[in-house]
């Protein structure tokens, strides 16, 4: 049974979220937030990355903004194109691996919200709801390919905005940007309640060290990334 979802800080809206697919939660909002600070309009070229719902592209095309959103799961790109259907607004929906479906093509603002929670296993999942959070031992499988991929996308002035945990290491996501020839900082931060995945692994977590003893919420970062 499909679920709908809301959030009281900067609403992204109700959603509806198929079994499997990644629903609306303090992430969202918070990325939502930072999106809102942007020159985003009409003429404003976006791309969503990881789209999984769709709340975040329906979110910037509200603000007037020409979206594109990709998502690696038929599930999300299903819901995502219901939702635009529901909202009546206009969506470029793609499935496929991050960038692969906008191959060539550059945006002037590129949000994403991907995977990042920590896994015991070394492989990310293929299938399942877990393909929405899980991202490998430290939690930059799929991070570090949005970095990596960032420059490419972005315009001159372009700007990217991207959320994640602060288990990740946002010092080393601000480093690989910078590597990459990116102006980048933190937009924002925000502390929340441990959601139910980190809750069941907090025992592994903190074996790992990725987790401090006495941390009883997690960070969460926006990283904001801009192209000279």
């Amino acid at each position: 049974m499909a679920t709908a979802a809301a959030a009281p800080a900067h609403d992204v809206g109700r959603v509806v979220t198929l079994p499997g697919v990644y629903a609306p939660q303090h992430d969202t909002h918070l990325l939502a937030g930072a999106l809102r600070r942007e020159s985003v309009g009409a003429g404003t070229d976006l791309l969503d990355i990881c789209t999984g719902s769709g709340a975040l592209a329906l979110y910037a095309a509200r603000l007037g903004a020409n979206v594109t959103a990709v998502d690696i799961t038929r599930r999300a790109v299903l819901t995502a194109r219901l939702n635009a259907l529901l909202a009546k607004q206009r969506l470029t929906v793609r499935r496929g691996d991050l960038t692969g479906p906008v191959r060539g093509r550059s945006y002037d603002v590129v949000i994403s919200n991907p995977p990042y929670v920590p896994a015991p296993l070394p492989h990310l999942p293929s299938r399942g709801a877990a393909r929405a959070w899980d991202a490998g031992p430290d939690g930059r499988a799929v991070l570090d390919r949005v970095c990596d991929a960032a420059p490419g996308l972005l315009r001159e002035a372009g700007v990217m905005l991207m959320v994640h945990s602060g288990l990740c290491g946002a010092e080393r996501t601000l480093e690989r940007l910078t590597a990459a020839g990116l102006r980048a900082g933190i937009a924002d931060r925000a502390h929340v309640p441990f959601g139910p995945v980190l809750r069941s692994r907090l025992t592994w977590l903190r074996s790992r060290g990725l987790l401090p003893e006495d941390q009883e919420q997690e960070e969460l970062v926006v990283i904001r990334a801009e192209r000279p």
